[in-house]
């Protein structure tokens, strides 16, 4: 690259994984809890949108009470229960990305700094595949505050690794929250390329620096 990178930092759900392993385990689940998750991804949608808060997982509740007409208590247990805690159970048989923790391996002995800034709480994958072990910083939006593509959570994630966003390569898979919202932060970008794109040849999107098919061609090019 013509950059110079000093960290490179990733998102988790359909990042370091694919997707769609996940979706088809999680199906039963989801539809079992249908108009819980039809208000949830409603609040989320607002949530993304939304500035900083001091105590987002307490508006996040207040905004689900409304949705589902509860009380704010039982709505912050309904969110712990059956998203927080209740898909754990799912990841543990998910396995990344061939060639993720090569990669991984290889920036860390190239001495580049690893971390992971996911919207969801990272220790909800355990320890990311062992991938958690390898960074120095991992961060939940959540609890910094906004949800990507808020410029608020990159800015901690390079106040935490104590490097200029402009040094840090930031990996994703959505082109608005990870993308758009690296590049927002003044971070570079790396688009990992969904299968269907993959399949049809396309390139990523307008705002990634770097476009990828696979972890071992994301390495070469960083480190070439």
């Amino acid at each position: 690259m013509d950059i110079s990178i000093e960290a490179v930092a990733f998102d988790i759900d359909g990042t370091l994984y694919a997707n769609w392993r996940l979706y088809i385990r999680v199906l039963p689940y989801f539809l079992r809890h249908l108009p819980f998750f039809l208000q949830y991804n409603k609040v989320r949608k607002v949530l993304h949108r939304t500035a900083p808060l001091p105590d987002f997982y307490e508006y996040q509740a207040r905004l689900l009470s409304q949705n589902m007409h509860i009380s704010v208590e039982e709505a912050r247990t309904k969110i712990d229960t059956i998203v927080y805690k209740g898909l754990v159970k799912f990841f543990k048989k998910i396995k990344p990305f061939r060639y993720t923790r090569e990669a991984f391996e290889a920036f860390q002995n190239a001495g580049l700094k690893l971390a992971i800034l996911s919207d969801f709480p990272p220790e909800q994958k355990g320890d990311v595949w062992g991938l958690a072990p390898l960074c120095s910083t991992v961060l939940g939006s959540e609890a910094c505050g906004a949800l990507k593509p808020s410029k608020y959570a990159f800015g901690l994630l390079a106040r935490e690794l104590d490097i200029k966003p402009e040094q840090i390569l930031y990996v994703g898979n959505n082109l608005r929250a990870d993308i758009y919202g690296a590049k927002q932060a003044g971070m570079q970008t790396a688009y990992i390329l969904p299968l269907w794109k993959r399949i049809l040849g396309m390139k990523g999107g307008q705002y990634a620096d770097i476009s990828f098919k696979n972890y071992r061609q994301l390495k070469n090019i960083v480190l070439e």
